[in-house]
């Protein structure tokens, strides 16, 4: 089991002090929204991104649905010279990391020369990449590239992109934990402000919207076959039957709070705890996920009762549904906590959902509003959740946030963020 306690305590060169994180920016590449407000707005009024998908032909598949991207024009974000050398998921990120500087109000130049890095996650994405390596490969007789090698080259192409492009030519790196690796990516920067970094671009985003990629997800067997956009992704509904797909995900600009601070930057709220356990043998309804939630909190610092939502992993499948339920009530009581998951709104993003999250957490501490959670009318009796559904719910004073998320693999992590 990896928690935070044990992988927070880096040698910080200024005795005595402990950092604390912020966020003063966010950036969004959302299936409901391109960029924070857009894609913000659309979620408070429930709008659906999940619809048919148009990146190429899925007729002859089984499944058919997924959350894309919409209005997104390369041309408009990335420089021509670097269009051949970037697939989507790398100009997505692009996108979202230019939002997140502009938005925290930081000129990237103006800061020591190594205090500045990238920190992402990614886990699908590379399946675009290799695909377009081995079509390569079938039509010039190009030379070999393994798949662990493309994927491998995918991921230091991403990050080092954002690095490059910004000069961001502090400590980097990359975290592939599926789901979850949003959260870890940014537990990971903020390790890096304890060991004297200034700021970090640090979260997600990904996308496996094309024909390698769909396959995989169509032989794993547990998506949604409905072909309805409202009724396919159901989480903690009895008529759950499986999650949709989607492609996107946030990157935000952590900062040490004194550093903010003292360049008047806003922060929306600061990454207070985190803990991530592992699954060391999977299964869909077991799982150490109560137990990342319950690390999360202490490390923040935090008892049950001051958490005022709960952002959940909701997988949409009946049996992980039963055991995330059950992990939030043994934590709370039964509708112990609001519950809320508007990743309905986008489907499963891969290594960008649980960053989306983070960032729908701090715009509600911001703005006093708990997300709807679509589709779903009302939890499944084997689910007792405080759900909120159809409607945004205002009248609440919201102040903590716990986020939590899993991966394939076994993979488990949680977030607490604070006003």
């Amino acid at each position: 089991m990896t928690t935070a306690s044990t992988l927070d305590r880096p040698h910080d060169p200024r005795p005595g002090r402990r950092p604390q994180a912020v966020v003063t920016g966010i950036g969004v590449a959302a299936p409901n929204g391109l960029g924070t407000r857009t894609w913000w707005d659309a979620v408070l009024r429930g709008e659906n991104g999940i619809r048919a998908l148009t990146r190429f032909d899925a007729s002859r598949y089984p499944v058919r649905l997924a959350g894309e991207v919409p209005g997104f024009v390369p041309e408009d974000h990335v420089r021509s010279r670097l269009l051949a050398q970037t697939d989507q998921v790398t100009r997505l990120s692009l996108a979202a990391a230019k939002e997140a500087l502009d938005d925290a109000g930081v000129d990237p130049a103006r800061l020591p020369q190594y205090a500045a890095g990238v920190v992402t996650s990614s886990s699908a994405g590379g399946f675009e990449f290799g695909q377009r390596e081995l079509q390569a490969l079938w039509s010039q007789g190009g030379q070999y590239v393994s798949a662990y090698q493309s994927f491998a080259w995918f991921y230091a192409v991403n990050t080092g992109q954002i690095s490059i492009l910004h000069g961001l030519r502090g400590a980097s790196g990359v975290l592939v934990t599926e789901q979850a690796g949003g959260l870890d990516a940014v537990a990971h920067a903020r390790r890096q402000l304890r060991k004297g970094s200034s700021l970090v671009i640090t979260g997600g985003i990904d996308s496996a919207l094309c024909p390698w990629g769909w396959v995989a997800h169509v032989a794993e067997g547990r998506m949604s076959p409905r072909e309805d956009p409202d009724r396919a992704f159901l989480p903690f509904s009895a008529d759950a039957c499986g999650y949709v797909p989607g492609e996107g995900g946030a990157l935000l600009v952590l900062e040490d709070a004194e550093a903010a601070r003292a360049r008047g930057a806003r922060a929306y709220g600061s990454v207070a705890g985190y803990a991530a356990t592992f699954d060391a043998h999977p299964q869909p309804g077991d799982g150490r996920l109560g137990a990342a939630a319950a690390l999360a909190l202490a490390d923040a610092g935090v008892q049950p009762d001051q958490v005022d939502v709960v952002f959940a992993d909701a997988a949409g499948e009946r049996q992980a549904d039963r055991a995330e339920a059950r992990a939030i009530c043994d934590l709370f009581g039964e509708r112990g906590v609001p519950v809320t998951a508007p990743k309905t709104m986008t489907g499963r993003l891969s290594a960008g959902g649980s960053s989306l999250d983070l960032a729908a957490a701090l715009l509600s501490l911001r703005d006093q509003v708990i997300p709807p959670t679509t589709g779903t009318d009302r939890p499944a009796p084997d689910c007792p959740l405080d759900l909120v559904t159809a409607t945004p719910r205002t009248g609440v004073r919201l102040r903590t946030a716990l986020v939590l998320a899993r991966g394939r693999g076994g993979f488990n992590a949680a977030a607490v963020v604070r006003a």
